[in-house]
């Protein structure tokens, strides 16, 4: 059985130099890209999330494990496709109107598709109506809004008021995060889930979708 340690820890280390080339010899030796994901690489992004939501790693080693996770998924993305490996499931994500903050918006996203979701970025300074177009027109399980700014988080109700307004509401579990958001504020706003940070929101992601009936741990601040 191949030996995925090496390939985990490069992403740990944040070493995409060798994260690129562990993956492409696994790959060289017939391993199966779907376990190089699954077995090398998810756990290995699974930890950096559990080390940056203990303290042990902060935003620098966060971005770094992230790129270390992009190098080596560049390298068994052709091989996946060809696969038709399911992805872990569709999460659409921006942030709200006029908050056009995007660092913690990206490095949720490096997480989410590092650990197999299919991410869709509406990018930044999105108005209520180009999330609900953007649910209408695709499948998606999880809506995620982010926002940095005390000013801006009232979009997060306005967005969600228009998926009600729409008929879109219950088509997709709503997400919030960002530093200021609060598990007061989601229960305000409407939403199913909140995160503070990275780790959170892919563990609450995973909650959502597995668990579909049971109530999502509470956001901790």
């Amino acid at each position: 059985m191949p030996d995925f340690s090496e390939l985990s820890q490069s992403v740990i280390d944040g070493d995409g130099e060798a994260a690129r080339e562990i993956a492409a010899q696994l790959l060289d030796a017939g391993t199966e890209a779907r376990d190089i994901l699954s077995q090398g690489m998810i756990p290995g992004i699974r930890r950096v999330g559990e080390l940056f939501g203990s303290g042990e790693y902060f935003l620098p080693e966060l971005l770094m494990s992230g790129e270390a996770m992009r190098a080596a998924l560049e390298v068994i993305k052709p091989v996946l496709s060809r696969q038709e490996t399911p992805p872990e499931g569709k999460y659409l994500i921006g942030t709200v109107r006029n908050d056009v903050h995007n660092i913690g918006k990206d490095i949720v996203i490096m997480m989410l598709e590092g650990n197999g979701w299919e991410v869709t970025d509406l990018g930044v300074d999105v108005p209520p109506e180009a999330f609900c177009k953007a649910v209408s027109e695709n499948d998606y399980q999880i809506m995620g809004m982010s926002a940095l700014l005390t000013s801006t988080m009232p979009g997060f109700k306005e967005t969600i008021e228009a998926l009600k307004q729409a008929g879109l509401r219950d088509r997709v579990k709503i997400m919030i995060g960002g530093a200021p958001v609060t598990q007061a504020l989601a229960d305000e706003v409407g939403a199913d889930a909140c995160a503070t940070d990275a780790a959170q929101a892919i563990a609450k992601a995973r909650q959502l979708i597995s668990e579909p009936g049971k109530e999502t741990s509470r956001c901790q601040n």
